[in-house]
């Protein structure tokens, strides 16, 4: 039965990290490149609340899917995965409660990303809180990544 566990926790992961690397450089880029600036972002825009409740989704599922795989949780892969798995749910909440909201907030004082000038204000916020949410993105990606190659020693 554990080994059933361990196959779905993988399984979380894998949809996570897959997820990210679909959406952040496939998916995105894509968009990009077959429609102008303003209609891209709209589209992006569309998909951002559903992809952040997925990774948000994603997190905690692994988090509660790993207090049932971890054997010996005081052994280091397990109190590492924790901390991992506790900072993407951490994070993911906060983009997708807080960092996201904040970004359609200020993206709506911009007319057009590609008439209005970069020097704006509301460009210039929009440009850090998107800094921070692709910075924040890459690094639920490594943490992912992480997890799935420490996942085997939990078996241990």
């Amino acid at each position: 039965m554990k080994i059933s566990w361990f196959s779905f926790y993988n399984l979380v992961l894998a949809l996570w990290v897959g997820g990210i690397i679909t959406f952040t450089f496939i998916v995105t880029p894509a968009i990009f490149k077959s429609f102008g600036r303003d209609m891209a972002g709209e589209i992006v825009g569309k998909l951002f609340p559903g992809y952040f409740l997925y990774n948000l989704v994603l997190a905690a599922l692994a988090l509660i899917l790993f207090f049932t795989v971890a054997g010996d949780r005081t052994m280091t892969a397990a109190r590492l995965s924790l901390a991992l798995l506790t900072a993407a749910l951490v994070i993911n909440a906060y983009v997708a409660l807080k960092l996201h909201p904040d970004a359609v907030r200020v993206k709506q004082q911009i007319t057009s990303f590609e008439r209005e000038s970069p020097d704006s204000p509301a460009r210039k916020q929009f440009a850090r809180l998107h800094a921070v949410s692709a910075s924040l993105n890459l690094l639920l990606l490594a943490d992912g990544v992480a997890l799935l190659m420490i996942g085997p020693a939990l078996r241990k």
